[in-house]
Protein backbone atom coordinates (compact mmCIF):
# COMPACT_ATOMS: atom_id res chain seq x y z
CA UNK A 1 0.00 0.00 0.00
CA UNK A 2 1.20 3.49 -0.88
CA UNK A 3 0.00 7.05 -0.35
CA UNK A 4 0.82 8.72 -3.65
CA UNK A 5 3.26 11.13 -1.99
CA UNK A 6 6.43 10.82 -4.04
CA UNK A 7 9.63 10.56 -2.00
CA UNK A 8 12.16 11.10 -4.76
CA UNK A 9 12.65 11.04 -8.52
CA UNK A 10 14.98 8.27 -9.65
CA UNK A 11 16.80 7.69 -12.93
CA UNK A 12 16.74 4.55 -15.03
CA UNK A 13 20.32 3.41 -15.57
CA UNK A 14 19.72 0.11 -17.38
CA UNK A 15 17.01 -2.15 -18.79
CA UNK A 16 17.36 -5.68 -20.07
CA UNK A 17 15.24 -8.68 -20.88
CA UNK A 18 14.75 -11.20 -18.09
CA UNK A 19 12.93 -14.53 -17.73
CA UNK A 20 10.07 -12.66 -16.02
CA UNK A 21 9.85 -9.92 -18.64
CA UNK A 22 12.25 -7.04 -18.07
CA UNK A 23 14.82 -6.12 -15.43
CA UNK A 24 14.97 -2.41 -14.57
CA UNK A 25 17.88 -0.78 -12.75
CA UNK A 26 17.09 2.56 -11.13
CA UNK A 27 19.37 5.01 -9.36
CA UNK A 28 17.23 5.80 -6.31
CA UNK A 29 19.57 8.02 -4.26
CA UNK A 30 18.77 8.02 -0.53
CA UNK A 31 15.55 6.05 -1.03
CA UNK A 32 17.71 2.96 -1.54
CA UNK A 33 18.89 3.11 2.07
CA UNK A 34 17.35 0.30 4.06
CA UNK A 35 15.82 -1.39 1.03
CA UNK A 36 16.33 -5.14 0.76
CA UNK A 37 15.25 -7.79 -1.75
CA UNK A 38 11.53 -8.41 -1.34
CA UNK A 39 10.61 -4.83 -0.40
CA UNK A 40 7.88 -3.04 -2.33
CA UNK A 41 8.48 0.22 -4.18
CA UNK A 42 6.03 2.19 -6.29
CA UNK A 43 7.77 3.03 -9.60
CA UNK A 44 5.77 5.54 -11.65
CA UNK A 45 2.65 4.19 -9.99
CA UNK A 46 3.46 0.49 -10.39
CA UNK A 47 4.13 -1.66 -7.33
CA UNK A 48 7.37 -3.55 -7.95
CA UNK A 49 9.40 -5.88 -5.77
CA UNK A 50 13.05 -5.15 -5.13
CA UNK A 51 15.22 -7.85 -6.70
CA UNK A 52 18.68 -6.56 -5.79
CA UNK A 53 20.27 -3.49 -4.24
CA UNK A 54 23.76 -2.24 -5.12
CA UNK A 55 24.48 0.94 -3.23
CA UNK A 56 21.97 3.48 -4.52
CA UNK A 57 21.05 1.33 -7.53
CA UNK A 58 17.96 -0.83 -7.17
CA UNK A 59 16.90 -3.60 -9.54
CA UNK A 60 13.31 -4.66 -10.23
CA UNK A 61 11.64 -7.29 -12.41
CA UNK A 62 8.59 -6.15 -14.38
CA UNK A 63 6.48 -9.04 -15.68
CA UNK A 64 4.88 -9.03 -19.13
CA UNK A 65 1.43 -8.15 -17.73
CA UNK A 66 2.90 -5.03 -16.15
CA UNK A 67 4.80 -4.09 -19.31
CA UNK A 68 1.65 -4.39 -21.42
CA UNK A 69 -0.58 -2.28 -19.15
CA UNK A 70 1.82 0.44 -18.06
CA UNK A 71 4.56 2.69 -19.39
CA UNK A 72 7.35 0.66 -17.78
CA UNK A 73 8.03 -1.24 -20.98
CA UNK A 74 8.93 2.06 -22.67
CA UNK A 75 11.52 3.12 -20.10
CA UNK A 76 15.04 3.69 -21.33
CA UNK A 77 18.30 4.66 -19.58
CA UNK A 78 18.15 8.30 -18.55
CA UNK A 79 14.38 8.38 -18.05
CA UNK A 80 13.14 9.82 -14.75
CA UNK A 81 10.64 7.94 -12.57
CA UNK A 82 8.62 8.79 -9.46
CA UNK A 83 9.48 6.60 -6.48
CA UNK A 84 7.72 5.85 -3.19
CA UNK A 85 8.39 3.14 -0.63
CA UNK A 86 5.47 1.15 0.76
CA UNK A 87 3.68 2.60 3.76
CA UNK A 88 4.89 1.28 7.11
CA UNK A 89 2.33 0.24 9.72
CA UNK A 90 3.30 3.14 11.98
CA UNK A 91 3.63 5.65 9.14
CA UNK A 92 1.60 8.80 8.71
CA UNK A 93 -1.06 8.54 6.03
CA UNK A 94 -1.56 11.72 4.02
CA UNK A 95 -2.34 11.15 0.32
CA UNK A 96 -4.91 8.49 -0.54
CA UNK A 97 -4.87 4.71 -0.70
CA UNK A 98 -2.73 3.78 -3.72
CA UNK A 99 -2.28 0.08 -4.41
CA UNK A 100 0.23 0.32 -7.21
CA UNK A 101 -2.13 -1.70 -9.42
CA UNK A 102 -2.10 0.34 -12.63
CA UNK A 103 -5.23 -0.04 -14.75
CA UNK A 104 -3.85 1.43 -17.95
CA UNK A 105 -2.37 4.63 -19.33
CA UNK A 106 -3.81 8.08 -19.98
CA UNK A 107 -2.50 10.48 -22.64
CA UNK A 108 -1.68 14.11 -21.89
CA UNK A 109 -3.90 16.24 -24.15
CA UNK A 110 -3.36 19.78 -22.87
CA UNK A 111 -1.09 21.70 -20.49
CA UNK A 112 -2.27 25.11 -19.33
CA UNK A 113 -0.46 27.72 -17.25
CA UNK A 114 -1.98 30.98 -16.06
CA UNK A 115 -1.26 33.19 -13.04
CA UNK A 116 0.75 30.47 -11.34
CA UNK A 117 -1.91 27.80 -11.88
CA UNK A 118 -0.75 24.73 -13.80
CA UNK A 119 -3.40 22.38 -15.20
CA UNK A 120 -3.03 19.18 -17.22
CA UNK A 121 -5.85 17.51 -19.17
CA UNK A 122 -5.68 13.74 -19.68
CA UNK A 123 -7.60 11.31 -21.87
CA UNK A 124 -8.01 7.97 -20.07
CA UNK A 125 -9.33 4.65 -21.42
CA UNK A 126 -13.11 4.96 -21.83
CA UNK A 127 -13.81 2.06 -19.47
CA UNK A 128 -12.17 3.96 -16.58
CA UNK A 129 -14.29 7.10 -16.92
CA UNK A 130 -17.07 5.89 -14.56
CA UNK A 131 -14.45 5.76 -11.77
CA UNK A 132 -13.19 9.29 -12.46
CA UNK A 133 -15.32 11.90 -10.69
CA UNK A 134 -14.80 15.62 -9.98
CA UNK A 135 -13.04 16.19 -6.64
CA UNK A 136 -12.27 12.48 -6.41
CA UNK A 137 -8.80 11.01 -5.96
CA UNK A 138 -6.60 9.55 -8.68
CA UNK A 139 -2.99 8.39 -8.97
CA UNK A 140 -1.02 9.44 -12.08
CA UNK A 141 2.48 7.99 -12.39
CA UNK A 142 2.09 7.25 -8.69
CA UNK A 143 1.24 10.84 -7.71
CA UNK A 144 -1.85 11.33 -5.54
CA UNK A 145 -3.99 14.05 -7.12
CA UNK A 146 -7.48 15.50 -6.93
CA UNK A 147 -9.57 15.50 -10.10
CA UNK A 148 -10.62 19.04 -10.99
CA UNK A 149 -12.97 18.59 -13.95
CA UNK A 150 -14.34 15.79 -16.12
CA UNK A 151 -15.54 16.73 -19.59
CA UNK A 152 -15.94 15.06 -23.00
CA UNK A 153 -14.02 11.93 -22.08
CA UNK A 154 -11.15 13.83 -20.48
CA UNK A 155 -10.27 14.98 -16.98
CA UNK A 156 -8.00 17.64 -15.52
CA UNK A 157 -5.81 18.02 -12.46
CA UNK A 158 -4.13 21.14 -11.06
CA UNK A 159 -0.51 20.86 -9.93
CA UNK A 160 0.84 22.80 -7.00
CA UNK A 161 4.48 24.01 -7.11
CA UNK A 162 5.59 21.19 -4.79
CA UNK A 163 4.21 18.57 -7.17
CA UNK A 164 5.89 20.27 -10.12
CA UNK A 165 9.24 20.39 -8.30
CA UNK A 166 9.18 16.89 -6.80
CA UNK A 167 7.62 14.73 -9.55
CA UNK A 168 7.96 14.20 -13.28
CA UNK A 169 4.39 15.10 -14.29
CA UNK A 170 4.77 18.69 -15.49
CA UNK A 171 7.94 17.89 -17.43
CA UNK A 172 6.11 15.42 -19.67
CA UNK A 173 5.06 16.72 -23.10
CA UNK A 174 1.61 16.73 -24.66
CA UNK A 175 0.99 13.28 -26.13
CA UNK A 176 3.00 11.46 -23.47
CA UNK A 177 1.38 8.62 -21.55
CA UNK A 178 1.13 8.30 -17.78
CA UNK A 179 0.12 5.35 -15.63
CA UNK A 180 -3.33 5.66 -14.14
CA UNK A 181 -4.90 4.09 -11.06
CA UNK A 182 -8.42 5.17 -10.14
CA UNK A 183 -9.52 5.49 -6.53
CA UNK A 184 -10.15 2.08 -4.97
CA UNK A 185 -13.38 3.25 -3.32
CA UNK A 186 -14.87 4.56 -6.58
CA UNK A 187 -13.68 1.47 -8.41
CA UNK A 188 -15.28 -0.87 -5.87
CA UNK A 189 -18.64 0.93 -6.00
CA UNK A 190 -18.70 0.96 -9.81
CA UNK A 191 -17.77 -2.74 -9.93
CA UNK A 192 -20.48 -3.66 -7.44
CA UNK A 193 -23.15 -1.69 -9.31
CA UNK A 194 -22.15 -3.23 -12.64
CA UNK A 195 -22.23 -6.71 -11.13
CA UNK A 196 -25.64 -6.06 -9.57
CA UNK A 197 -26.96 -4.77 -12.89
CA UNK A 198 -25.68 -7.84 -14.72
CA UNK A 199 -27.40 -10.12 -12.21
CA UNK A 200 -30.73 -8.30 -12.13
CA UNK A 201 -30.90 -6.83 -15.60
CA UNK A 202 -31.94 -3.53 -14.05
CA UNK A 203 -30.25 -0.28 -15.02
CA UNK A 204 -28.66 1.68 -12.21
CA UNK A 205 -29.15 1.40 -8.47
CA UNK A 206 -32.71 0.78 -7.30
CA UNK A 207 -34.39 0.36 -3.91
CA UNK A 208 -35.22 -3.23 -4.85
CA UNK A 209 -31.56 -3.97 -5.63
CA UNK A 210 -30.45 -2.55 -2.28
CA UNK A 211 -33.08 -4.56 -0.39
CA UNK A 212 -32.11 -7.70 -2.26
CA UNK A 213 -28.54 -7.33 -1.03
CA UNK A 214 -29.42 -6.70 2.58
CA UNK A 215 -29.77 -2.90 2.68
CA UNK A 216 -33.15 -2.37 4.35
Amino acid sequence: MFTGLIETVGHVTATRSSPAGRRLTIEAASLAEGLAPGASVCVDGVCLTVAQVHGTHVEFDAVRETLEHSTLGRLRPGDRVNLERSLSADGRFEGHFVQGHVEGTAAIRRKLSSDGVHVIWFEPPADLLPCIVPKGAIALDGVSLTIAEVHDGQFSVALIPTTIDRTTLWSKPVGAAVNIETDILARTVVHWLRSAQNRTGEAGLTLATLQEHGFA
